[in-house]
């Protein structure tokens, strides 16, 4: 291949990446990046507890358990790109609703759509385009791409906004009423909506439309044998139960913007700003991870994240934080995500290294997210919960020792997964 072939087919290549992150980030940006940053004015601004929150959340949960099965065997039939731009198109529609303040109930059901199209048309679709992106040899490579690039374009909305946010309240903040912090929350959902919608066109040009089928894969109509298949192989089960339990710990960044809130006394920009750099953190770390994955074996690099986030959970749950001390509670915070994101980064390289097949990658993504994603469902009413029924540092207590156990189990699910590729 000529050079100018060679530079043109990796300035694709690029772009494609370049739109598979982008993607990956702005599908979700609506339901969780928002509460992830804004954690508190959402709950004021909306009059809603904890519990309320959660309780959508696992209306998305729930509608996203099913949608797994249904999505995979979609990603293996029909090409990325209609699928990623629909989910993208529907889930920005939402955002039109978000923004005029709906009731608890009305936000039940728009997470619940949420579900459908951010996991029926999109989830499996964006994992498999990825794998075929990385690669026979750069798996865990462009896994960390992924995560890392969704926590950069994170970071820099989750920062832009925060901004933005800002600068349309009073220089005090504490004494914004409580029209003025409607109107600019209200604000920052129109960004995230507008950024949703302009990405669904980005994928829509840059993505190839092609399909599975065109590749020279034969699989039955709507891939079911490949569910099957993914069923029988040990390795997939055990892949998702290191998925639940990494899983648990990245809903707990939740918390953090909160936490900062009810511990150190932080008004709500400085809280959204501690929700913020925990993207700055998984941009960094996911890539690193990634690239260390393609070194010394996915599930390696797993274990060590789930030893990071064991210590740093553990010593926000055991209570010997001092209250108060800002940097002792933002190093652990450090520390903590640096875990999770590092889990992030590589769990779905792990499809390679436990040597399941491409052709099944949709129905595989399938299984595991369905077991591996219940988080959704049971985590954020666990959350509202254990922080409602303790106001204050107690209660951020006792979300932690959950995540605790979560590592525990998630340390011996990846040694259990590494005896296994070992032996075959």
């Amino acid at each position: 291949m000529s050079q100018t072939g060679t530079e043109t087919s990796n300035a694709r290549r690029a772009s494609i990446i370049v739109a598979l992150i982008a993607a990956g980030e702005a599908v979700f940006v609506l339901p969780f990046v928002l509460t992830r940053v804004f954690r508190p004015t959402f709950l004021d601004v909306f009059g809603i507890t904890n519990l309320e929150l959660g309780t959508a959340f696992s209306f998305y949960g729930i509608v996203a358990m099913a949608a797994y099965f249904g999505g995979g065997p979609l990603a293996d039939r029909y090409s990325a790109r209609r699928l990623m731009a629909a989910a993208l198109l529907v889930t920005g529609l939402g955002g039109v609703a978000l923004a005029g303040i709906p009731s608890p109930r009305g936000l039940n059901i728009l997470w619940g759509i949420w579900g459908l199209s951010t996991i029926l048309l999109f989830w499996a679709a964006m994992i498999r385009a990825t794998r075929e992106w990385g690669g026979i040899s750069g798996q865990g490579r462009a896994y960390g791409i992924l995560e890392g690039g969704r926590g950069l374009l994170a970071a820099v909305i989750a920062s832009v906004t925060v901004v933005v946010f800002a600068a349309l309240l009073p220089a005090d903040v504490a004494s914004a009423t409580p029209a003025e912090r409607a109107s600019a929350f209200r604000a920052v959902i129109w960004i995230f909506t507008g950024l949703t919608l302009s990405i669904a066109l980005l994928v829509w040009v840059v993505v190839p439309d092609i399909a599975p089928q065109d590749k020279g894969e034969h699989e039955p109509k709507l891939s079911w044998d490949g569910i099957r298949g993914a069923c029988r192989m040990p390795v997939v089960w055990l892949q998702a139960v290191i998925v639940v339990c990494a899983y648990v710990g990245y809903k707990a960044t939740d918390d953090f913007s909160l936490m900062a809130r009810d511990v150190l006394g932080f008004d709500e920009v400085t809280a959204a700003g501690i929700g913020t750099l925990t993207f700055w953190i998984r941009a960094i770390v996911a890539v690193g991870a990634g690239y260390l994955a393609d070194l010394v074996d996915s599930s390696r690099v797993i274990a060590w994240g789930f030893a990071i986030l064991l210590a740093g959970s553990g010593l926000i749950a055991s209570g010997l934080l001092a209250p108060g001390v800002a940097w002792m509670l933002i190093s652990t915070i450090v520390a903590t995500s640096v875990g999770v994101y590092a889990l992030r980064g590589v769990y779905f390289a792990l499809l390679a290294e436990g040597a399941v097949p491409l052709a099944f990658t949709g129905s595989a993504v399938g299984v595991v997210s369905l077991i591996g994603f219940t988080p959704d469902v049971f985590m954020g009413p666990l959350m509202g919960v254990l922080l409602d029924n303790s106001p204050g540092a107690l209660g951020h207590q006792h979300v932690f020792t959950s995540v605790a156990v979560f590592g525990v189990l998630g340390l011996v699910a990846t040694i259990a997964f590494r005896r296994i590729t070992r032996r075959t």
